[in-house]
């Protein structure tokens, strides 16, 4: 016997049948003998709908009504999906974030999970009743609701399976696991069986949306082994799991993209001592996130140029704050260009191994595609080049890479 939890995303309990069916996927797990707790996910479009409602409601909401209204598409899934378990004679009941409770801060519509009493629900899963939990909400340390932002379920489903010890959290979605890079970019794209949380983590970072950054964290920080898997299909997904797992690393794991992000360019600042604090500084208090950074090298001790990456759409609040410091920061001109994309190839085995880099400017080169700025941490290199160049740039490297190659 195990303890699994899983956790179904909005597409996989889109409806009535779709619900029926996860029903039926957990008997299967349950008639193996194993205890299983599940986290759901609000049915497909119910939080946009929610959220809608509410704007609608009150365009200037309080942040505590929103999580109480935003909250409810999860306690609708959670319902459901009891009682379809209790239709085809499995004992299940449901869990709302403040029954068990999963305790947070008071940060609404962000809130942080600080602890999970399992206590009531252990005993329930060793009797073996199936636990199906409201994802994506607890409750702060004034009785009212929260919810977890963006992930929020499969952030409730590791912080879950962390707290109940679980032998595996399986993350069930709409793909069947993690692949070299995004298949309908690339056709030849493999479905990897194992990736490290490391590699995992950059990959969720750069764009991959199958798992969020949070959720890798933390299944990160307290070894929670995760695995991707397909709602729609039988099979294995893809383990995420600690590099000592891994038997024998690929130099280059896989290829992520984004094309949500805009590039700053700050022609002849001054070269001297606090600039980039006078810069960085006022951004950061606006909570605009800078991403990859590259000052070049200034001739006669005076003047640089300075570029930096930011999310698209913090463009004009990155424009408007700039431009209103201009007088302190004394550029010459600012030039934003959001028809940009970051490619990054990312892989543990980079750590061990030279030339990564070189390889890769020469696959672009070959295809003459300009890199504009270049970044590299210890298991990652990064690029930005025109967004027209993106899906060349990324099956060029995938094949440089070979990542195009059947694995034996």
């Amino acid at each position: 016997m195990i303890r699994v939890v899983q956790k179904f995303g909005g597409t996989s309990v889109a409806d009535i049948d779709r619900i029926r069916a996860v029903a039926e996927r957990i008997k299967k797990e349950v008639d193996h003998g194993n205890e299983v707790a599940v986290v759901v996910s609000a049915m497909s479009g119910t939080t946009n709908q929610l959220v809608d409602w509410t704007v609608k409601a009150a365009p200037l909401h309080d942040a505590r009504e929103y999580d109480t209204v935003v909250a409810a598409g999860e306690q609708i899934t959670a319902g459901l999906l009891a009682l379809s378990l209790q239709n085809i004679g499995v004992d299940a009941r449901s869990w709302l974030g403040w029954q068990l409770p999963v305790k947070t801060d008071d940060s609404h519509g962000k809130a942080r999970i600080k602890a999970i009493e399992i206590s009531e629900i252990e005993s329930r899963l060793s009797a073996g009743q199936v636990a199906v939990i409201a994802g994506f909400q607890g409750v702060g340390s004034t009785n009212r609701i929260t919810t977890l932002g963006r992930g929020g379920s499969d952030t409730s489903a590791v912080a879950l399976s962390a707290a109940l010890k679980a032998d595996r959290c399986d993350i069930f979605t709409d793909v069947d696991g993690i692949y070299t890079s995004d298949p309908r970019v690339v056709s030849k794209a493999k479905k990897l069986d194992r990736i490290t949380y490391e590699e995992m983590l950059e990959m969720a970072s750069l764009g991959a949306k199958v798992l969020q950054t949070r959720s890798v964290e933390l299944a990160m920080n307290h070894n929670v082994r995760v695995q991707v898997r397909s709602s729609f299909c039988e099979g294995d997904g893809t383990l995420v799991v600690n590099e000592d797992e891994i038997v024998e690393q690929e130099v280059v794991s896989g290829i992520a993209y984004s094309k949500d992000e805009a590039k700053i360019t700050l022609v002849g600042v001054a070269d001297k001592p606090g600039v980039a604090a006078s810069i960085f500084g006022p951004l950061s208090e606006a909570s605009v996130n800078v991403d990859m950074i590259v000052q070049n090298v200034s001739e006669d001790g005076k003047a640089t140029d300075l570029t930096f990456t930011v999310d698209k759409q913090d463009v004009e609040r990155t424009c408007s704050i700039l431009d209103s410091n201009k007088g302190l920061l004394g550029y010459l001109r600012l030039i934003a260009d959001p028809n940009v994309s970051k490619i990054s190839v990312v892989g543990v085995g980079m750590r061990s191994h030279a030339g990564v880099a070189q390889r890769m400017f020469k696959a672009l080169a070959e295809k003459g595609i300009n890199i504009q700025v270049i970044s590299t941490s210890e298991i990652k290199v990064s690029i930005l080049v025109s967004e027209e160049y993106t899906e060349l740039a990324v099956r060029a490297l995938h094949t440089a890479y070979g990542l195009d190659t059947e694995k034996k």
